[in-house]
């Protein structure tokens, strides 16, 4: 089959994969049944809280497999990562149904299925990057738009059988019907061949997205790139404000809002929603404006979020709904635009390990948005303050974006002075 053809048979498995992964959003779901489950085996009280370790363990070593992974991607091609991968995030969530403690339950979905979805979500996203050198932009925002929509969707699927059975029960029939859909996916995943261009495109000496054409680097040259350590602080300071407010928004509706729960709930959704409307939309522009000046918009609805929220108070239900989809938007925008990014600055060859080397940045803003918040308000009682940091980290990604900018056109000046002439 023509390349051209087979690599949207390509994109179309690595979405059902993703699909499958970003069930790691629908977490909330799974810690209440599990709570309940660990409260009547122990006879003592464990709340949705005691579990909260566990989704934060997934999320800290998905990373880490995500270069890992990369590597052995970028060396012997996606499909046996994807398998390994998939075999790990299906089988940390059948095991997850036989435990009966915390304890176990970090070491089988905290670590094992943490361990497979970095390697898995990674491999998916580099290798769509690479195939669609004509799209990028689009491609990683489709790719990571299906990551966030699983929140929106799985939910339908996984509140009703929590409540038919019980937490362990729903954890082995979803990661059984996770592995096998991941394991037959995978298997019609290919490697990308190197340099590849479809028939038909011709790539520009400079594209609309404002990459010039680089030659490959690995994660040790990009390493020694200037334009690396301003790209890594600028997805640390997008992603910060959606990690911040992505685990609290229930919480700031009620308190702060004064909503009841139910409808304080919807705010889950209501970011879900617009963080992959974010994705898809602003990697579908990046294609036309250029990253950078995409990435400038996103920061800059992101401040306009946090003031928003800033001044939102008991009842303010409009200003409190709008502030949380422009944060959606933002941290989309980020999700959606990066792999791309990473692509056009360092090249496609290696995008797998870079990518998950650039992804530490935003592994910082999950480390620190939550911490942010949580002490924040449990020393001052309020949200405010957190939404003044966040919307400063938000101003120095605008600031940032600018630096970018000044970074690439020196490079390019001094690249013209050192060329020989002719």
């Amino acid at each position: 089959m023509d390349l051209k053809k087979k690599r949207w048979i390509i994109l179309v498995a690595c979405c059902l994969i993703n699909l499958c992964l970003g069930s790691i959003y629908s977490w909330s779901i799974f810690a209440d049944a599990m709570a309940k489950h660990f409260s009547d085996i122990s006879g003592t009280t464990v709340t949705v809280a005691n579990l909260a370790i566990v989704y934060t363990i997934a999320n800290a070593v998905s990373p880490v497999t995500m270069i890992s992974g990369g590597w052995f991607n970028d060396k012997f091609g996606p499909k046996i990562v994807l398998l390994v991968g998939g075999f790990l995030f299906g089988l940390g969530m059948i095991l997850s149904g036989f435990t009966t403690n915390v304890g176990w339950l970090i070491v089988t979905y905290g670590l094992i299925s943490g361990f497979g979805m970095g390697m898995t979500y990674g491999t998916c996203v580099s290798t769509c990057v690479k195939f669609f050198p004509d799209k990028r932009g689009i491609i990683g925002g489709i790719t990571t738009t299906i990551y966030g929509l699983s929140s929106v969707i799985l939910p339908f699927i996984i509140t009703p059988l929590a409540s038919a059975t019980n937490g362990p029960i729903t954890f082995q029939i979803i990661g059984g019907s996770f592995l096998a859909i991941i394991v037959i996916s995978a298997l019609f995943v290919s490697r990308c061949p190197a340099g590849y261009v479809p028939e038909g495109w011709n790539p520009p000496e400079k594209s609309r997205a404002g990459a010039i054409q680089v030659e490959d680097k690995n994660w040790k040259g990009m390493l020694r790139s200037p334009e690396f350590y301003v790209m890594l602080f600028l997805l640390m300071c997008g992603a910060f404000c959606g990690m911040m407010i992505i685990p609290n928004a229930k919480a700031i509706g009620t308190n702060m809002v004064g909503l009841e729960s139910m409808v304080a709930s919807t705010a889950v959704s209501i970011l879900a929603l617009f963080n992959a409307l974010g994705r898809l939309g602003a990697g579908t522009l990046s294609d036309k404006i250029g990253r950078i000046n995409t990435l400038t918009i996103a920061c800059t609805l992101s401040i306009v979020g946090m003031i928003i929220l800033y001044f939102t108070g008991l009842n303010n239900i409009v200003l409190f709904f709008i502030g949380i989809g422009l944060v959606g938007i933002c941290f989309g925008s980020f999700m959606g635009v990066f792999p791309g990014f990473t692509a056009d600055q360092f090249g496609a060859k290696n995008n797998s390990v870079n990518y998950g080397v650039m992804f530490v940045g935003f592994a910082l803003a999950g480390l620190f948005g939550p911490i942010v918040m949580t002490s924040i308000v449990d020393s001052t009682g309020a949200y405010q303050v957190a939404f003044i940091i966040a919307a400063i980290l938000s101003s120095l990604g605008v600031v940032l974006t600018f630096v970018f900018r000044f970074v690439i056109k020196r490079k390019q000046n001094k690249t013209k002075i050192e060329a020989p002439v002719e």
